[in-house]
């Protein structure tokens, strides 16, 4: 019998039965509360009983969010406790765990059971509001509080019922041990048994960029019965796909929004190129090919090139990239068993840094590429470059892979007029370009470090090189390659930065997989999921060789679709999907796929059509293209699920035609990209001009200090002051590479044409409406 029915049933007795069966139910009271370690004994039993928390890191009890217990409200069977003692007097209880609060032993003890201060305070909190908010509380805690209150009991005692408590509302601490060991990351080569099984030649292909280190790679790769290509970008995987191909190896591709199978049966074939995370870690190969494993270091992907390297089933595993990366990888295949073999490479064709800088756009000449590190500089330098009746090419991360192409190939044709380049570091890998002189527009870049935090430092070396090297490439016109930048202080600091010696790199990334996550879940029902990765991340253990990659982008797709019912696994997925969190509209996307996927409603052609307000115009403006490449990444992510949820996204192949067409859109957009920057500038300008009096204030003063600016010839305009200490907008917008001291010329004569046309409108005006006035006052007039 349980001892509530017990206590009940002995309740219930005649007053002259009840002492017989006292012995009886005070047997079954301390059966019932014996599990709790230590009770009743005093604080020195409890703490005797208390075992320290495993592992060596103390965990980041700031993750672990409290859960909502709830107050008892009346027992159908009434008050239990009240019935067998009496009611309590609640002005007392609040005394009682008051006194409990305070005692510094009771608080000792809650850290050896791992509440530290926080935890213990917000523990007693709920335990507090739990015990006075309750109706009728359990006969056990209601008979100590009891006997407490008559001294028959002592404080103490409250101690295994507030761990109890604690428990609930920190389900953490009940399982802090199976924690550990389902986040001991410490030994992931044994994550693959298949690979293990096999003894693996590794060979690393070492050298800088245009070395053929890659090239040689590949013809193992080709020459193999079977092997896989794993290629940090969809445009890399794209040329290997291609090349295998027209060599006759017959090569399938396989990225997160794509599978092309190139048998017409549908048969896979023995070869496939795909982007890194696409990697099948249980197909056997003959030959695998893992490109830039320098990237193994990435602060958000490097986990990919980790599992390649130590998950891939092949025979032989041909590892490309800088030598930085040679002792991590040597010292990783150390633990594997495995001997790695290195093969190093020179640059094919020389490459030198100029003793001076470009100063100015007017020193362009062709196969020039000016890298920027932001669109604004983009734009800026692509308007720029128009106004000296140039054309250039434009090419930045968030253009669509086939736009990246027209672009490079519109720069490479020899008869195309098109003979200067602006991008941003984007060329640094899977794009060939015939280019003779890279020019750094500033060595500035905007980055996220390991611990997820926004840092704007210098470029390191590692990424002046990577993108230095596109110059004077083996297969181009060009047989050197030249360096330099566009301002002269510049200079010093990017031959210092390309003089240090490459810091090698120490320790490879790891990342968390969905079994992992779904056995957290289950020692942790009620906790969201991106709480989840926080204490995963907290509780991990990994060795000095690895780090936990930085999972920002994850934690915001799970806050974002959190309130969304989705079971664990699906939520997990939408997660991982990969989405720019920078653009609002893909976001919104994420959210709203999410919600019609658990409402069970599949997302059809003719709905996506109505969602992205298709048809789509041409852009008229820089925002508008923009908003296209929004919606192309809204398609890339609709590609990307329908490969996961193949019922839910039905359409995949429509969707498909209907980003080819989005393409073109966005490439003739690009196409006639200084049209558009001209439109936004102006459109910005007359925008400014109605909130401000900078350029169209009635003043003659105004004009004349526009007209001051003529003999500026291609210098910035000095600071024009409105007052003290106040700089003019149009010195604002030349110092900002918005205006050019030519633009303010024809600024400055569209203003007086204008003015002059507004004072002849207002002069007629004043005119006829005298006239009018003389009419009125004269009728005869006549």
């Amino acid at each position: 019998m349980s001892f509530p029915r017990c206590a009940l049933w002995w309740a219930r007795l005649p007053a002259g039965r009840q002492v017989g069966h006292l012995t009886a139910v005070c047997s079954a009271f301390r059966a019932h509360i014996e599990p709790f370690p230590g009770f009743p004994g005093r604080v020195s039993a409890l703490a005797a009983s208390s075992s320290a928390s495993g592992g060596s890191k103390a965990p980041n009890t700031s993750l672990f969010v409290p859960l909502t217990v709830r107050p008892q409200g009346p027992s159908a069977d009434g008050d239990v406790g009240a019935e067998l003692t009496r009611p309590l007097d609640k002005n007392e209880v609040k005394k009682i765990l008051d006194k409990f609060y305070k005692r510094k032993e009771i608080q000792k003890l809650g850290a050896d059971y791992g509440l530290d201060a926080r935890l213990f305070h917000q523990a007693f909190i709920s335990f507090r509001n739990y015990i006075m908010q309750s109706h009728s509380l359990d006969v056990d805690i209601h008979i100590v509080l009891n006997d407490i209150c008559f001294s028959a009991a002592h404080v103490d005692d409250l101690f295994p019922f507030f761990l109890r408590h604690a428990k609930q509302i920190f389900p953490v601490l009940e399982c802090k041990d199976d924690l550990r060991k389902i986040s001991d990351l410490r030994l992931p080569p044994n994550w693959y048994p298949e690979a293990r099984a096999i003894r693996r030649k590794i060979i690393f292909h070492s050298g800088p960029t245009n070395s053929g280190k890659t090239y040689h790679a590949i013809q193992k790769y080709l020459a193999a019965k079977s092997g896989v290509y794993c290629g940090p970008l969809k445009l890399l995987a794209h040329e290997i796909f291609e090349k295998s191909n027209a060599a006759g190896v017959p090569c399938d591709l396989v990225t997160g929004e794509e599978r092309v199978t190139v048998a017409p049966d549908g048969k896979q074939a023995t070869h496939v190129a795909c982007t890194v995370e696409m990697c099948s870690v249980t197909t056997p190969y003959e030959v695998a090919v893992i490109d830039e494993i320098q990237m193994i270091k990435d602060p958000a992907r490097g986990w990919a090139w980790t599992r390649a390297l130590l998950g891939l089933c092949a025979e032989e595993v041909h590892v490309c990239g800088e030598s930085a990366a040679i002792d991590l990888v040597t010292e990783l295949m150390y633990t594997t068993g495995e001997e790695v073999e290195v093969q190093s490479y020179e640059r094919l064709t020389p490459i030198s840094v100029l003793d001076y800088a470009l100063d100015s756009l007017d020193n362009l000449q062709p196969g020039d590429c000016i890298v920027c590190f932001s669109k604004n500089d983009i734009y800026s330098v692509s308007r720029q470059i128009e106004i000296r009746g140039l054309e250039s090419a434009v090419i930045y991360g968030s253009l669509p892979p086939g736009t990246k192409l027209a672009q490079a190939k519109k720069f490479n044709d020899p008869d195309d007029p098109c003979k200067i380049l602006v991008a941003t570091d984007a060329i640094g890998m899977g794009l060939n370009l015939s280019i003779q002189r890279i020019i750094f527009y500033s060595l500035i870049k905007p980055s996220i470090n390991e611990k997820g935090e926004k840092e704007i430092e210098p470029i390191t070396t590692s990424q002046a090189l990577q993108i230095a090297g596109r110059a004077g490439r083996f297969s181009t016109k060009f047989k050197e390659g030249l360096v330099t930048t566009m301002n002269r202080e510049d200079l010093s600091l990017l031959k210092e930065i390309l003089n240090r010696p490459v810091d090698p790199i120490r320790a490879a990334g790891l990342h968390p997989t969905a079994e992992q996550i779904e056995m957290f879940a289950y020692h942790l029902p009620d906790t969201t999921l991106s709480n989840l990765i926080d204490i995963f991340v907290d509780f991990s253990q990994v060795d000095g060789q690895y780090f936990v990659c930085n999972m920002d982008d994850f934690k915001f797709s799970a806050d974002l679709i959190q309130h969304i019912p989705l079971n664990l696994r699906v939520r997990y997925v939408f997660c991982t999907a990969p989405i720019n969190k920078k653009q609002p509209f893909v976001c919104s996307s994420l959210l709203q796929f999410a919600r019609q996927y658990s409402r069970n409603e599949p997302l059809t052609f003719t709905w996506l059509r109505r969602f992205i307000k298709w048809p789509i115009l041409p852009p008229k403006n820089i925002k508008d293209l923009m908003d296209l490449e929004a919606v192309h990444d809204v398609l890339d992510l609709y590609l990307w699920l329908s490969y996961r949820f193949m019922d839910m996204f039905p359409d995949a192949s429509l969707i498909r035609d209907l980003q080819k067409e989005l393409d073109g859109i966005i490439q003739d957009g690009v196409h006639n990209i200084t049209k558009l920057i001209k439109i936004s500038e102006t459109r910005k300008l007359l925008k400014l001009e109605s909130m401000s009096a900078g350029l169209s204030g009635t003043s003659r003063s105004q004009a004349r200090r526009i007209r001051s600016t003529k003999n500026l010839g291609n210098k910035a305009a000095e600071p024009l002051s409105h007052g003290a200490g106040e700089k003019s907008l149009a010195s604002t917008l030349v110092q900002q590479g918005l205006l050019t001291p030519a633009m303010l010329k024809q600024l400055e004569k569209e203003w007086l044409k204008q003015q002059t046309e507004h004072s002849k409108e207002r002069t007629e005006s004043e005119s006829y409406s005298k006239g009018t006035r003389r009419k009125k006052n004269n009728p005869e007039s006549d």
